[in-house]
């Protein structure tokens, strides 16, 4: 693993835990997305529950769930990085799972089109920076096999950096980044 980005990493997370909730506007970043990404009837949204300080998607997720669109959460499996993804109606138990991460415990299994994976800095030019497990790189990397998928980081503006973010080849880079003050297209 690449020790500067270990360092960018634990800075990452600092300043994003420094960051209000409350001054950003969630349903302004799902305005974007429909407007931006414009998902279409029968796709699959693959969305996460936010950890910590993480940007909470709900907003996104109720307008999605509300128009119709088949959302699911990711399920971390012990037998390797990829992830699966369990359908979630907004009202179904959550449950921990590994990494603290909230799940479904439904055993419904979809194939996302479009998956809204959340991040700890982003730059110009799409790269993202998570937490270091590699679990959405392996994901999207698998479903980029298999299909064309749309992947977008969804975060707080603030999470923006001006100096491009260390990359290593597993490094999936985003479709979109959307924040509640713009979005943006990398593909």
């Amino acid at each position: 693993m690449d020790p500067s980005k270990e360092t960018l990493r634990l800075e990452a997370i600092r300043h994003r835990d420094r960051i209000d909730p409350g001054s950003e506007d969630a349903d302004n970043a799902a305005a974007l997305f429909f407007e931006s990404v414009k998902p279409r009837k029968g796709q699959v949204i693959a969305l996460y529950w936010p950890k910590g300080r993480e940007f909470d998607c709900g907003a996104l997720t109720e307008r999605l769930l509300r128009e119709g669109f088949a959302c699911c959460l990711p399920v971390v499996r012990k037998d390797g990085k990829v992830l699966k993804f369990a359908r979630w109606d907004g009202i179904a138990t959550l449950s921990e799972g590994p990494f603290g991460i909230m799940q479904p415990g439904s055993d419904e299994w979809l194939e996302p089109d479009i998956v809204i994976v959340p991040l700890l800095a982003f730059d110009r030019h799409g790269h993202r920076l998570g937490y270091g497990g590699g679990y959405y790189d392996a994901t999207l990397e698998a479903l980029r096999k298999k299909k064309d998928i749309v992947a977008v980081g969804m975060g707080y503006a603030q999470q923006a950096v001006l100096f491009n973010l260390p990359r290593e080849e597993h490094d999936q880079k985003m479709d979109w980044i959307i924040t509640t003050q713009k979005a943006q297209s990398f593909s």
